[in-house]
């Protein structure tokens, strides 16, 4: 008998689905084993390991293309380049997060302006048609 999982024990053991492990297979962040005669692929635990790197990496915000980076950087063992990547992606969550202060306090004042009114007119809907 093979050592190793099949892809569905694959993705039970890392927490996805078998087309997410498929997915990450055709962006190239995981290898597809060889597929021996009258058999199935079988994978690592190992691959497990990645696979919930790559979530957890992606639950912080890296693209898919960044996660491909950071795995390239943990082969390389290049903490300072790593560093770089994540204080970069820090920034564009502050600007994101500034972004999103400013949609909310402009939404609140057109709540505001449409509990104040009349009903006749919607300031919301005026807003969105103005812009």
């Amino acid at each position: 008998m093979s050592t190793g999982m099949t892809i569905g024990k694959l993705a039970d053991a890392a927490g996805v689905n078998v087309e997410t492990i498929r997915y990450y297979q055709r962006r190239g962040l995981l290898e597809e084993p060889a597929k021996p005669l009258n058999g199935q692929r079988r994978y690592s635990l190992e691959l497990a390991k990645r696979v919930r790197f790559i979530k957890r990496a992606q639950a912080l915000g890296f693209t898919l293309a960044e996660v491909g980076q950071l795995l390239l950087l943990n082969e390389a063992r290049s903490c300072k380049t790593t560093r770089t990547l994540a204080a970069h992606k820090l920034e564009l969550i502050d600007e994101k997060m500034a972004d999103l202060r400013a949609v909310r306090q402009a939404l609140g004042k057109l709540v505001q302006q449409c509990d104040a009114g009349d009903g006749a007119k919607c300031p919301i809907i005026d807003a969105l048609v103005d812009g």
